[in-house]
C-alpha cells in the first residue's frame, strides 16, 4: 500500500516539519526566531511545509558529495502529486561548490524547480523564518490563494477523533470546508488524505454523531 503523503498547510506563524529533523540545528534555530514547529512522519519527500503554501526539500552538502541518491529523491520530489510550490534548498558550501552548478542546472533546467542556495543549516533556517513572518507583506515565493481561514471549533472538532492529530485535522479541514462535508464523505474520499484507518475512524466517528442528533 502507498505510504499517506498529508497536504495540509500548517498556521501562519508555524511549519510543518518531517520527523526526521525534530533534533536538528535547523529546528533548534527556527525555534529561536519564534517559528512555531508541528512534527509529521507523512510528509512524502518533502521536508517542510511553509504556510504560504510552498514546500521545501533539503540537499545537504553530504547528499551531494555522496553521489546521485539526491537526484532520484529530486525525481521523486517534483513527481509528488502536490498543491504546494516546490522550493529546493541546496547547501553551497566550500565542499559542494564544484558540484554546485551541476546540482543547478539539474534543479533548475531539468525539473524546472526553484533552487535556493544556503550555506547550511542556520541560514536555512533564517530563510524560512523570513517567508513564514514574511505573510503579511509580499514575497517571492508566496503564491496568492483566497483560502479562507479555518474555523477553530471545526478544527477541536476534527481532533476529537481517535487518530487524527492537529496536522491531520488541518488536511481534512483544507479538503472539506466544513464538518456538513466531511459527514457527507466515504471512507474512500477521505483515504487519500488520512490514510484507510484513520478514514474510517473518522467517518464512524461522524455517522456516529449524526445518528445520535449532535
Amino acid at each position: 500500500m502507498e505510504p499517506v503523503v498529508l497536504n495540509a498547510v500548517p498556521p501562519y506563524g508555524h511549519v510543518i516539519a518531517s520527523d526526521t529533523w525534530r533534533n536538528s540545528a535547523l529546528i533548534q534555530s527556527l525555534k529561536g526566531g519564534g517559528v512555531k514547529i508541528l512534527f509529521e512522519n507523512e510528509l512524502g519527500v518533502a521536508d517542510f511545509h511553509l504556510p504560504n503554501k510552498a514546500c521545501i526539500l533539503y540537499v545537504s552538502e553530504c547528499d551531494i558529495i555522496a553521489g546521485n541518491c539526491y537526484k532520484r529523491k529530486l525525481v521523486r520530489y517534483r513527481n509528488a502529486s502536490s498543491r504546494f510550490q516546490q522550493l529546493v534548498l541546496v547547501e553551497s558550501t566550500g565542499l559542494s561548490e564544484q558540484h554546485f552548478s551541476a546540482v543547478q542546472k539539474f534543479v533548475v533546467l531539468d525539473l524546472g524547480l526553484t533552487l535556493l542556495p544556503v550555506s547550511g543549516q542556520t541560514e536555512a533556517s533564517q530563510l524560512i523564518t523570513q517567508i513564514v513572518q514574511g505573510e503579511g507583506r509580499e514575497n517571492p515565493f508566496r503564491r496568492r490563494t483566497s483560502s479562507r481561514p479555518l474555523d477553530p471549533l471545526a478544527l477541536s472538532l476534527v481532533q476529537q477523533v481517535p487518530g487524527v492529530g492537529r496536522v491531520k485535522a488541518l488536511a481534512l479541514l483544507q479538503h472539506f470546508s466544513s464538518i456538513q462535508q466531511l459527514c457527507n464523505t466515504t471512507p474512500t474520499e477521505l483515504e487519500p488524505i488520512v490514510g484507510q484507518v484513520v478514514a474510517q475512524q473518522v467517518h464512524t466517528f461522524f455517522h456516529k454523531s449524526t445518528a445520535a442528533g449532535t
